[in-house]
């Protein structure tokens, strides 16, 4: 393909692309004590695309106060809304509800804040979503690590998987009680390690990994959450496991002290 046909299709794409939703909260609340569901309804939901769960998507949040009428002005003309990225948790076509999960920060950012205050009838933006994280399951054994940041698209993988996979799920968790209900196969080995404050660093995730059993066989993994400890699993994967990348679904999602802007940045440059 020549660089003319090439730019040529990637502005049909791009012109193709639907521009953002506004969504209706139809009802919210506390999923676990540090986790908010909000569970979106309404028309524009209608051509949602089905088994999306666990892919990304862009929020765009209004201001406090700001009316539907001005955020939808905003959308079309500027000044753009702060814009965060999130996951689909999951999507009920028979009744057009899609469920979203936020960390639950108090006022501490824009996407927490409005999740905290969310009623029926709010709104926001949304964009997207993209193609789940894990399409192909093909591995002999899985191995899944979450921090909170990471429940939604964990989740998602696990609830994806064939009932007769085996393998291991860590998540690292704020307080025991923020344990979650997920529909896992029976041969996923559960671990739920407390780490009460995520703004300080933790080992914990990584000690527990390298004490495994490695086993025979295709090994595929599913693991987001704080850059410091990706950047510490993605070597020991890489180098002392040699995974092949293909089989790899490894991704920094935060990174302690940075606002998700300054983090996308720091990831641009890291390449």
């Amino acid at each position: 393909m020549g660089v003319l046909s090439g730019l040529k299709q990637a502005v049909q794409q791009v012109a193709k692309r639907p521009g953002p939703r506004i969504l209706t909260v139809t009802r919210a609340g506390r999923l676990t004590p540090n986790m908010i569901r909000v569970v979106f309804a309404g028309p524009e939901l209608d051509d949602f695309p089905e088994g999306r769960e666990g892919a990304n998507c862009k929020l765009l949040i209004p201001e406090p106060g700001e009316t539907r009428d001005a955020f939808a002005a905003r959308l079309s003309a500027g000044p753009a809304p702060v814009k965060r990225t999130y996951t689909v948790r999951a999507y009920d076509a028979a009744r057009q509800e899609l469920s979203i999960d936020f960390v639950a920060h108090g006022d501490e950012g824009p996407a927490s804040r409005w999740a905290s205050h969310a009623q029926p009838g709010d709104f926001l933006g949304f964009a997207g979503p993209s193609t789940p994280k894990l399409t192909h399951f093909e591995a002999d054994w899985y191995l899944v690590a979450a921090d909170p940041s990471a429940l939604p698209v964990a989740a998602a993988a696990l609830e994806a998987m064939p009932r007769d996979a085996k393998g291991v799920a860590i998540f690292e968790i704020t307080a025991p009680e923020d344990r979650q209900e997920i529909d896992m196969p029976a041969g996923i080995e559960a671990h739920w390690l407390v780490h009460p404050d995520p703004h300080s660093a933790s080992t914990a995730q990584e000690d527990l990994i390298r004490s495994l059993d490695w086993p025979a066989g295709r090994v595929q993994t599913c693991i987001a959450g704080e850059s410091g400890v990706i950047r510490a699993l993605r070597a020991f994967l890489a180098q002392e496991k040699a995974l092949p990348r293909k089989d790899t679904y490894i991704s920094g999602y935060w990174k302690i002290g940075l606002v998700e802007d300054e983090h996308q940045k720091v990831k641009r440059a890291e390449g």
